[in-house]
């Protein structure tokens, strides 16, 4: 019985079936409105969503940029820009300090072995290792990146970071793991910066196409390349040369050229001395500790002094000559009319009329068509202006014929100015008719002596051939530690002695002497050999710097 009173009692304290829906329902409620809006989540504090690199503007910092730059591309760990250092004085340690360090507590022994174990580390980490000019952040001079790969979205870093360093001059590459396509997008980053970056040193970096010639483009503006310790071999020693020069184009910028600790040997180099045949810009040439033998040296030492011109050359040079005298040609008619002009107005004062009147007269010709008498004078001037061309020397009977249709054409009407274009020079306001009649001419000599094609020096012509000067623009070659022997040596000798006898024949006047420092020293012979020792000797008062230490030695002596 009483189980059976429990079980009634126990049945009103269960809920009822109408709260039992209603509760259902408001769950069902619930799980909508959490379905139908979702939970916003906060982002944690001191987080913000990822920018992105376009949108940063750079602020010349290269630290505060390249740092930036990197966060927004997703590195967490990137190397930090720092100092480069700088070689310390030798440290000489004093009495005092050697006292406290036995008297120090023994534990900062292990403290400072700690941090110095901690300094090694660190110094192995990637860095971007800058030389500022006077200590402002703003002003990186040169970047020195070594030891760690570059990557390409490293390069598409400095791509945004590099263009607004305004001052920067050089940038390092030593074993940073260049490619191929690793060069072609440093090339292209070039351009965008400074234009104060002249000098670019890419060493260690071998590369399977040895696409290194594509710095030397026609385009390029480096003045300075180094490329040491990259196995460039006889292949990429052609590419090379024909980058320094070729028939029909010549890099005009390069200074200097490290080719250093490389493969090249004798096919090598005569496929540079190939490009110093018509290059006359580059001043500083090393081939040190390469390959070179007696072969080689001889092609060297050949285009250093007088040699002979091929077939091409002949022709093209020829074909460069005929250019230039058609230039010439185009030229003289503006001369012509101005010495007809003054043999009419020589003329008209003979006669005796006045200068204002001639004016007048010459305005109403420059209209009008010239009346007969004025044209019998032209005629009578145009006689007299052949009779001067055929009594000239070395112009061919073909020169006279343009002459004879431009003189007809100055006796129907003098060409107006505007049809030489005299609006190129901007910011110049052209006054008077004489002016308008000199600028032309100007402009045309400018655009004449910008650039001289070394086909057009002057040339001497021995036995039905044609002989260059050579290249007397080089002033420095190393080839320090190569395999060349004496027979090598005799082709320098003979170089360096044509060299003084062109300095002295040209001692008056200014231009290229020839080589002023050459270094042979280390090669397979011996130093006491004949032919070195005269050529150190002919050598030592063409140096600039040992002739500087000898007069600070006389200086010393006698004050």
């Amino acid at each position: 019985m009483s189980s059976e009173q429990s079980a009634p009692g126990t049945s009103p304290r269960a809920p009822r079936p109408g709260t039992q829906k209603s509760s259902g329902a408001v769950t069902k409620k619930g799980e909508r409105a959490a379905k139908e809006k979702p939970a916003t989540v906060l982002p944690p504090v001191g987080e913000e969503e990822p920018k992105s690199p376009e949108e940063y503007q750079c602020t010349g910092v290269l630290e505060i940029d390249f740092a930036e730059l990197c966060t927004r591309w997703g590195y967490t760990d990137f190397p930090k820009v720092v100092n480069r250092p700088r070689p310390h004085p030798p440290f000489v340690p004093s009495a005092s300090l050697s006292e406290k360090a036995t008297l120090d507590d023994p534990r900062l022994s292990g403290s400072c072995s700690l941090n110095s174990l901690e300094s090694k580390y660190v110094f192995f980490r990637p860095t971007i290792q800058v030389e500022l000019e006077q200590e402002d952040s703003k002003s990186v001079k040169e970047i020195y990146i070594r030891g760690w790969k570059v990557e390409e979205r490293i390069l598409g870093i400095f791509s945004k970071c590099l263009p607004p360093l305004t001052q920067l001059q050089a940038i390092n590459f030593w074993k940073v793991g260049l490619t191929d396509k690793t060069l072609t997008t440093f090339i292209e980053l070039l351009p965008l910066c400074s234009s104060t970056l002249r000098k670019v040193s890419l060493e260690g970096n071998p590369l399977p196409e040895q696409s290194y010639h594509k710095l030397m483009a026609l385009d390029s503006t480096i003045a300075h390349l180094s490329l040491r310790n990259n196995n460039i071999d006889d292949r990429g020693a052609q590419l090379l040369g024909q980058a320094l020069s070729t028939l029909h184009s010549c890099n005009r910028t390069l200074v200097s050229l490290n080719l250093g600790f490389n493969h090249i040997g004798d096919e090598g180099a005569g496929y540079i001395a190939d490009g110093l045949r018509l290059n006359r810009s580059l001043l500083w040439l090393s081939l040190a500790h390469n390959r070179i033998q007696d072969k080689g040296a001889l092609k060297l030492a050949e285009v250093l002094r007088a040699f002979e011109l091929t077939h091409t050359e002949v022709v093209e040079r020829r074909r460069l000559l005929l250019e230039k005298g058609t230039q010439e040609r185009s030229r003289s008619p503006s001369s012509s009319r101005h010495g007809d002009s003054k043999t009419d107005r020589e003329k008209s004062q003979m006669v005796g009329i006045s200068n204002s009147a001639l004016v007048d007269k010459t305005d109403k010709t420059q209209t009008t068509k010239t009346p007969k008498g004025l044209g019998k004078k032209k005629e009578k001037s145009w006689e007299m202006a052949k009779k001067e061309e055929k009594s000239g020397s070395g112009q061919s009977p073909t020169q006279g014929t343009p002459k004879k249709e431009d003189a007809t054409k100055a006796g129907k009407g003098k060409v107006t100015i505007p049809e030489q274009k005299p609006s190129r020079i901007k910011g110049i306001k052209i006054g008077s008719r004489e002016k308008r009649s000199i600028l032309p001419e100007s402009e045309l000599v400018v655009e004449a002596t910008e650039v001289i094609n070394p086909l057009l020096e002057p040339v001497e012509h021995r036995d039905g051939k044609v002989f260059m000067p050579g290249n007397k623009v080089l002033l420095h070659l190393n080839l320090l530690r190569n395999r060349i022997t004496e027979v090598g040596l005799e082709g320098f000798l003979a170089t360096v002695q044509y060299q003084m006898q062109f300095s002295k024949a040209k001692s008056v006047s200014k231009g290229p002497v020839g080589l002023l420092w050459l270094s042979l020293a280390k090669n397979c012979f011996a130093p006491q050999c004949p032919a070195y020792a005269i050529i150190q000797e002919l050598m030592l008062p063409r140096d600039p710097i040992k002739a500087k230490l000898r007069e600070d030695e006389a200086m010393a002596f006698f004050p």
